[in-house]
Order: structure tokens, then sequence, then C-alpha cells
């Protein structure tokens, strides 16, 4: 996949030690200052008064950056290399995150928050790309489960620099800058693998039909990413809590990440990934169902903890049945396709959550999310059920 320094072998089962902790180092400095951003951006647009639907919108323009740069991505990474798009978008995102403070009128946000989705999916893509292709034979659960947990782990960080410094003035932002810059330093040392550039291109409409309801979870577990981080400081604030404690119900989410996502990925390994996923689906509706009822109590933590690991853990086990469905110029197809997904849920989310707060109040907020799961868990139904139909009468 990179384009730049020489090429590594990598056998069927053996792993490129030095490119994983370049790779995980550059996605654990930037994940920390996209888990600042999220509460710092709505909890500021929160205490001047924007509406929640407003809010939601705002926080829209990301996922559509992120759509945009599936398009412009590849041919980008062909001519520059990727290694260098890389690096050039950490910069770019730590230019906007000082610009925030420096143009902070809500309408100046829209279009800093699409170039930084734009910068955000870049990192990802291609450090995912990676991962996945080097993610092999037995190791691949240790892999994925080594990416996600240092996702999770410095995403919860971000947010808890916010309940320390606040969310006024330059300082939060001033700290979320020089961290990306920090991130150059773990790109620069990634080197490429053998055959990344021999890949025949697929396009995601091709590999979509391969998929359906694997990309259908992706999106699903993107439209409660995206609404959990852009309003769950928000609807913690509306039910009583203060924004220092209310920043810090999103590093409770990504602690649940941080501790379950390798034994996620393991189970899902021994067992059954449709079953693991079915579990994660299940467990996300039951702990947004009881929100309502222990938000600013002491069971609220647990409550929240176990949402973001199992909210996560859809995405983990979907990444290990990506990688174990498909090779080559199909598994580059289906980490695009996941971006994409990822992307358009996250749009529909932050959209959806918004309204439903502006609409219904509060709680308006966990019964949108858990509509929709509950709306995917009966498609899976519906479609098993008719497979074994299909069987019975052929």
């Amino acid at each position: 996949m990179f384009a730049a320094g020489p090429c590594v072998q990598v056998s069927e089962n053996s792993i490129n030690w030095r490119n994983l902790i370049a790779a995980c180092a550059a996605v654990c400095v930037f994940s920390f200052s996209l888990g600042e951003v999220f509460p710092l951006l709505s909890l500021n647009l929160e205490s001047r008064g924007v509406s929640p639907k407003m809010i939601g919108l705002n926080a829209a323009m990301g996922p559509i950056g992120i759509l945009l740069a599936g398009m412009i991505v590849p041919k980008l990474s062909h001519a520059f290399g990727p290694r260098a798009v890389a690096m050039c978008m950490a910069l770019g995102a730590a230019l906007i995150f000082l610009a925030y403070p420096s143009f902070p009128t809500l309408w100046a946000w829209f279009p800093l928050r699409l170039l930084q989705g734009i910068c955000v999916a870049t990192l990802f893509a291609l450090s995912e790309a990676w991962v996945l292709g080097n993610a092999k034979g037995t190791k691949r659960g240790l892999v994925i489960g080594v990416y996600a947990t240092c996702i999770s782990a410095t995403f919860g960080v971000g947010p808890a620099v916010i309940g320390w410094v606040g969310i006024a003035g330059y300082l939060p932002f001033v700290i979320g800058a020089g961290v990306l810059l920090v991130t150059i330093l773990p790109i620069s040392l990634v080197t490429p693998q053998a055959g990344d550039a021999e890949h025949e291109h697929i396009s995601i409409l091709r590999f979509a039909p391969k998929a359906p309801l694997l990309l259908t979870a992706i999106s699903v577990h993107a439209i409660f990413d995206g609404g959990m981080l852009s309003f769950l400081p928000v609807y913690a604030v509306r039910m009583g809590m203060s924004i220092e404690s209310a920043a810090v119900t999103i590093t409770a989410l990504a602690f649940g990440n941080v501790v379950f996502q390798i034994p996620i990925g393991w189970i899902a390994g021994h067992t059954s990934k449709a079953g693991a996923m079915i579990t994660c689906f299940i467990t996300v509706v039951i702990t947004l169902i009881l929100l309502p009822f222990a938000i600013t109590t002491f069971w609220q933590w647990p409550l929240i903890v176990i949402a973001g690991a199992a909210g996560f853990g859809i995405y983990t086990v979907g990444l290990a049945e990506l990688g174990d469905r498909f090779h080559g110029a199909d598994l580059i197809a289906g980490t695009s396709a996941f971006a994409f997904m990822w992307g358009l849920g996250a749009l529909v989310g932050s959209v959806i959550c918004g309204t439903a707060m502006d609409h219904f109040g509060p709680n308006g907020f966990p019964a949108a999310l858990v509509a929709i799961f509950c709306a995917y868990l009966l498609a899976r139904l519906l479609r098993g059920w008719r497979r074994r139909v299909a069987r019975a009468n052929a």
C-alpha cells in the first residue's frame, strides 16, 4: 500500500512489527485529538445556546468530509505516495484545530469540520488498509484487537483533557494541534509491503453486493458512534450534569472499548462472528433503554462503559469478518466501503440524534438509536428467515 521506501516481504503468518508499532502510534496520537475535538466543539456550541439540531448539522460536516475523502484519497496516494499524503493531512488537521478558536463563529465551523473530516478519513483509511493487509492467518485477531484497543485507549484521553482545562480559549485547541504534529514522526517510519501497487481496482459499488449485512452493520455502528460522540455530553448536560462531568462521559464510553475489544475479537474468532455481532447489537439496545433511568446516578458509568464496548465491538467483529472473507483487491475495496459506510452512518446519526432531541426532548437521543439498532436486528432476522425458506424449497 505504501509507495515510498523499500518493500518489506511478509509471510503468511508473520507480522512486520515495525509497521504495526508505527501505524498504531500514529493512530494513537491522531485518535487522542479526534476524541478531544468531538465533545470540545459540541460543548462550545451548547454553551453559546446553539440548538441540538444545529449542533447535529455542524457535526455532520465531518462525515461528509469522510465521504468526499473516499473519492480523492486514492488519487492523492497514487500521485504523491500514501506516507507523504498522511503526513500532510496530519499537518492540515493541526492547523484546523487552531482555526476553530481563531474563527469562533458557527458558520466558519462548517467548512472547518468538512476539511477535518477529509483529514481524519485519510489517516484512518491508510492505517486501516495496512493493518488489515498485515493481519494474516492465526494472528489476525491479535493485530485487529491491538489496533482497535489503541484507537479506543487514546480516544478516551481526549475528552479527559477538556475536564482538566475546560472548553474556553485557545488552550484546549493548542493541546490538540500539538499532539497532531507529533503524528508525523511515527507515520514517517512506516515502510511498504511488497505487491501493494499490483492490486486490481474494485469499486465500492462492485463490492457492496458481496457483503450487504456487514456494510449495513458498519453503518449502524457509525450512527451510534456519531450520535454518541456528538450528543452524549450534550444529553448529560440537559439531564443535569456539569459540563466537566459531561465531557468525561466520552472517556467512559471509550474505556469500554479499551478493556473489551481484544476479548470481543477473541470470542468472535473462537465462536461465531455472526453471533458476536448480534450479541453486540442486543447489548447496545439494552444499555440505551436503561440509560435515561440511570443518568446522573452511579449506574450511568457502567452502562456507558458497556455501551461503548458493545458499540465499538460491532466494528471490531466487522473488521475480523472482512479479513476472513476477502483478500487482495476485494479487501482494499472492503476497507474503502467500510470508510464510506462509516461516513454515511455518522452523517445520518448526527442529524437524527439532534433532530430527535429537538422534537422529543433529551430522551429522544437514546430512543432514536434504539429504534435504528432494532431495525437492523429485524432486517437480519428477516434475511435469515428468507435463507432458511429458500433452502427448504430448494
